[in-house]
Parts: C-alpha cells; sequence; structure tokens
C-alpha cells in the first residue's frame, strides 16, 4: 500500500486522520491511551480538559477510528483502536526526539 498512490478519498480521509491528530488536546487523548484503557473522568483530570470537552474530542477519534471504547458499567474507557494507531504515534514521537542534521 505505500508504494502505490492513494486516490482521491483515501488521500481525503487520511488528511482528515492527520487534521483530527493535528490538534493538541486530542493528540494527547489518543498517546493517554496507547498502553491501557481510561476512563474519560481520568482523561479530563490529567489532562486538565472538562470532561465535556474530553468527551466530544474522544467522540471525534472514535468516529475516526483511532479510539475503541469498553464499557465497565456506567463508566465508558477509551483506548488506541489498534497496534497501527500505536505505532504510528510512538514511531513519530521517536523521530521527533531524533537529534536533526
Amino acid at each position: 500500500m505505500a508504494e502505490e498512490i492513494l486516490d482521491t478519498d483515501q488521500a481525503a480521509q487520511l488528511a482528515e486522520t492527520f487534521h483530527l491528530l493535528g490538534d493538541p488536546n486530542r493528540l494527547r487523548l489518543v498517546c493517554a491511551c496507547l498502553d491501557e484503557a481510561v476512563s474519560v473522568q481520568d482523561l479530563s483530570q490529567q489532562l486538565g480538559l472538562s470532561p465535556s470537552l474530553a468527551s466530544h474530542h474522544l467522540r471525534l477519534l472514535r468516529a475516526a477510528r483511532l479510539m475503541r471504547t469498553e464499557r465497565q458499567g456506567k463508566r465508558v474507557f477509551y483506548r488506541a483502536a489498534d497496534q497501527h494507531v500505536r505505532g504510528m504515534l510512538l514511531d513519530m514521537i521517536e523521530h521527533m526526539q531524533e537529534p536533526g542534521e
């Protein structure tokens, strides 16, 4: 797939995904859920966001298939959707931390 040229629809979908991750709060939410499922309440406290704002961002990320949910009773927990999302973000973090040329 990487060697192929994206068609217009694929390019638009990928651009929208990167657009969603371009918001610092949404990016921080995904990164906070890379290794374990975290409740909306814990995420909002950890990142200093209101629960309603955190929930709004999480809904967008879930709709884009970047996050998935797990319900335990009345609480909803979020985690990165899969290893692709986790790997992409960890690779980019590692890339950013490399010394520049």
